[in-house]
């Protein structure tokens, strides 16, 4: 790897940015260059080539919201329902113009333990969201809430021993942040010579 070919990709990771949907502009991006994302993620590492990644894709984010909302309101006790949370999982993807969800599909190694497969499958997400920089495409890695609900795993039709990894919503946005980090990476790394 060349000086200038390292420099692309630094700048690449270093301008990632997490981006709310509230702030994408609603600009459509080709169902091209959301197939070419998928593509680069799906060459994450992985322990024994089981690839456990798995996408939903939708090109149409208002179909996913309103799924999305319904399955909070059918599995939230009345005492417990926010119309607020409602209304915004219902709108959340109003400013968006795909919306991809990252499950991790158990391999049939059962040799390779699960936290490998976690692992292996967020690589193909960070790979997805770097090629997302690079094609100056906003992104925001979403988590929580009704992922983590099993009612979710079923809607996905996932096993047992599958997660869902989160929601990722993509667009364009007229305004990116500047990055920051809280703590030095020196503070973060111990050499041993």
């Amino acid at each position: 790897m060349d000086n200038n070919t390292f420099s692309t990709v630094s700048n690449t990771i270093k301008n990632r940015r997490s981006i709310k949907p509230a702030m994408m502009n609603g600009n459509k991006i080709p169902n091209g260059h959301v197939a070419a994302l998928l593509e680069l993620a799906d060459w994450a590492p992985n322990h024994g080539n089981t690839q456990p990644w798995q996408f939903v894709v939708y090109a149409d984010p208002a179909k996913f919201c309103e799924q999305h909302a319904a399955l909070y309101q059918q599995n939230t006790v009345a005492e417990n329902f926010n119309p607020t949370t409602f209304n915004n999982l219902t709108h959340i993807g109003d400013k968006v113009s795909h919306i991809v969800i990252a499950s991790m599909k158990r391999g049939d190694l059962p040799k390779i333990p699960p936290f490998e497969e976690i692992v292996a499958a967020s690589a193909a997400v960070e790979n997805l969201l770097i090629g997302a920089t690079a094609l100056n495409i906003a992104s925001f890695w979403s988590t929580g809430g009704m992922t983590l609900r099993p009612e979710f795993k079923a809607f996905l039709e996932l096993g047992d021993d599958d997660n869902v990894l989160g929601i990722l919503y993509l667009g364009y946005a007229d305004e990116h942040p500047e990055g920051k980090r809280k703590v030095p990476v020196a503070d973060k790394v111990k050499w041993v010579e």
